[in-house]
């Protein structure tokens, strides 16, 4: 079935359809779009007023071609709305060590606004040491030990880019989450963790399950939200859907295939987000807008620091 001959006005009322009407597309280009047009005055506003253009540093470790592929796009928006962009691209063969060193220097370059690791880091590679080599300052990715914290406490670190642009997907359907049982298939440190944690902030019942859940179909058939976040083509049957429930597919497999049976699924959801043209464009967007607040917030410091030295 075509997205496009699918509805997808009128994401703003909470009202949800019935079993019998098609799920609601959530065009998460769209939103990201909108996004990223605000986006681009208040960069543009920035720089007129401090003088500094926000600069974003990607790191990749990887060869493959769907890897920069991906780095160049976020390369490729960050101009369009106002940034600069640098791109460290290391050999396969760069250690843990090696890794850490470059994202520590890229820490302290008072150029650089904003840190993304590329996910996922060759094997041999301690990813989790690796993040937590991003100054907190600077990631602008949420995936450091630290701003984990901070967000799962409220203490305003970044957030989790990808469980962050999930969130403004969910804001579009209009569905108030408070009270909502919310089952999230996956448990990653990047996603599937982090995405719980944004959803009890916002007073949802929260289910984790993952590779040893027993009855999966049962906590998915009982979800008002369901995100897959697992990596599996259509691990998530359409069947298992709860009539009317909201269901955000973060899976990205090979053929353009996401983590629910998304054909199956559309008679059942009340709303979903396809595969491409869902998260993704979102996740985007929360990055760069997460580069322009680490930018005002450095700027902010300098200048407390200027004033502090003046008295």
């Amino acid at each position: 079935m075509s997205t496009e001959k699918l509805p997808t006005e009128n994401l703003s009322t909470g009202n949800l359809p019935s079993q019998n009407a098609p799920a609601r597309v959530i065009d998460g280009r769209a939103i990201a779009d909108a996004a990223l047009a605000d986006l681009s005055v208040r960069t543009r506003q920035f720089q007129n007023e401090t003088g500094h253009v926000p600069c974003l540093a990607a790191v990749i470790v990887r060869a493959d071609p769907a890897s920069k592929a991906y780095v160049r796009m976020k390369a490729n928006r960050s101009v369009a709305v106002g940034m600069t962009s640098r791109t460290v691209e290391l050999s396969v063969r760069t250690t843990t060590e090696e890794l850490v060193d470059v994202l520590r220097a890229l820490s302290e370059d008072p150029v650089v606004d904003g840190i993304l690791l590329q996910h996922p880091v060759p094997v041999h590679i301690d990813e989790r040491v690796a993040f937590d080599a991003i100054s907190a300052d600077k990631d602008v990715d949420g995936v450091t030990s630290a701003s984990f914290a901070a967000m799962a406490l409220n203490g305003g670190g970044f957030e989790s880019c990808t469980p962050s642009g999930i969130l403004r997907l969910l804001d579009a359907t209009g569905v108030d989450l408070a009270g909502k049982h919310a089952v999230v298939v996956g448990r990653s440190p990047i996603l599937g963790l982090p995405m719980g944690m944004l959803l009890l902030r916002r007073d949802a019942t929260v289910t984790y399950c993952h590779s040893r859940t027993v009855d999966l179909a049962a906590h998915v058939g009982a979800a008002d939200v369901v995100i897959a976040a697992v990596g599996v083509p259509e691990l998530i049957k359409g069947a298992w859907i709860k009539p009317g429930a909201v269901v955000i597919d973060a899976g990205y497999n090979e053929g353009n295939v996401g983590d629910v049976e998304y054909v199956a699924a559309l008679p059942h959801a009340g709303a979903i987000t396809p595969v491409p043209g869902g998260v993704g464009p979102m996740t985007v967007a929360v990055l760069l807008e997460q580069t322009l607040a680490a930018a005002v917030r450095a700027t902010d410091v300098r200048a407390a620091a200027v004033r502090a030295g003046g008295s």
